[in-house]
């Protein structure tokens, strides 16, 4: 496994993301076998694994607390807070608080069977917020060494130069990938510019990059692909030609399409983290085996140009996934969607 710096924090170039063992992706694995997923991403080199509150809600963090637990000082452990409410969490104070944040804390550490965490987010952040307020709060968290470090999602530019003066970044978690690359025009370049990292959510698209999918796919019940409008029929059949770039550069250098996404990402910043989520053996062996793959200038040039040339249809919105049900999403005024 190769390494890399989130700022001051060394992690796997490739971590986890553990989501998807409780939600999001249609029928979870039962809870032994994501534990044996996740020991086996541990025994192949990844040091980083994410989670979050809002994740079940509640229940993902537990899982992953006791999947890591073993071996909980070998690894960077990472999870988040969203500024409104989850079930139970309503005080009088508002969740945007410092008590109110500081509960989630304390719940989600007990959750994790962990005394601390070793960068807390916060899960998207509203237009309207503080920041500055924020990033105090942290501060005073890292000095009470209940969070070693900390980091935003979805923030914009402005949002983390404000936070950052105050205390600063380590990570920036944000979707990014082949087919999501908005955060390019401002928000990597201040990352690096800044020594902060960018965690990189969804890289893979929500899989749609690993070419296993068509326009015939169903998908039912808790699987955020049945709102995501780039997996809508029409827009698989219009996105072919991304796919048929990574088949072509996929088979040039006999591995796949989604270590070709992954790879991609990795030879264009250094200061990127990807964490794909990954439930099954192959998926794990094959997405951990991208960190090692090595792209030639002239190889990720030819991507590059070629990529120039292809429009994406569809996106993946916190709108959208709200309309699935299973998941509250908030606006960026930071209210709840109704």
């Amino acid at each position: 496994m190769n390494y890399r710096m989130l700022r001051d924090v060394k992690v796997s170039a490739i971590g986890m993301g553990c989501m998807g063992f409780s939600h999001g992706y249609g029928a979870i694995p039962p809870e032994e076998e994501s534990i044996r997923l996740i020991h086996k991403a541990y025994d192949l080199g990844c040091t980083l694994f994410d989670t979050a509150e809002a994740y079940g809600p509640y229940t993902n963090e537990e899982l992953v607390g006791k999947a890591v637990k073993p071996f909980r000082d070998k690894i960077i452990l990472t999870t988040k807070f969203v500024p409104v409410f989850q079930p139970g969490q309503e005080i009088s104070e508002g969740k945007l608080s410092k008590k109110g944040v500081a509960n989630a804390l304390n719940d989600s550490l007990k959750r994790l069977q962990t005394d601390y965490v070793d960068i807390y987010y916060e899960h998207r952040v509203p237009l309207d917020s503080n920041v500055e307020e924020v990033a105090q709060w942290m501060g005073d968290f890292i000095k009470e060494g209940k969070i070693r470090a900390w980091g935003q999602s979805q923030s914009t530019a402005e949002q983390i130069k404000k936070a950052h003066a105050v205390t600063p970044l380590t990570a920036i978690q944000s979707e990014y990938s082949m087919m999501e690359r908005m955060f390019e025009k401002d928000v990597i370049p201040l990352c690096k510019e800044l020594n902060i990292g960018f965690v990189a959510f969804s890289p893979m698209a929500s899989g749609f990059l690993s070419g296993k999918y068509n326009t015939k796919t169903q998908y039912n019940g808790d699987d955020v692909r049945r709102v995501i409008t780039r997996f809508t029929p029409e827009n698989v059949e219009k996105n072919q030609p991304l796919l048929d770039l990574l088949n072509q550069v996929a088979d040039k250098k006999g591995i796949t399409p989604a270590q070709i996404s992954l790879a991609w990402m990795l030879h264009k910043y250094p200061h990127i983290v990807p964490i794909p989520g990954m439930r099954k053996d192959e998926r794990v062996v094959e997405n951990l085996g991208a960190a090692d793959v090595v792209l030639t200038d002239e190889e990720f040039n030819n991507i590059e140009k070629e990529l120039a040339q292809i429009k994406i249809y569809g996106n993946r919105t916190d709108e959208d996934i709200h309309k699935l049900g299973s998941v509250k999403a908030m606006d960026y005024k930071g209210e709840i969607i109704s």
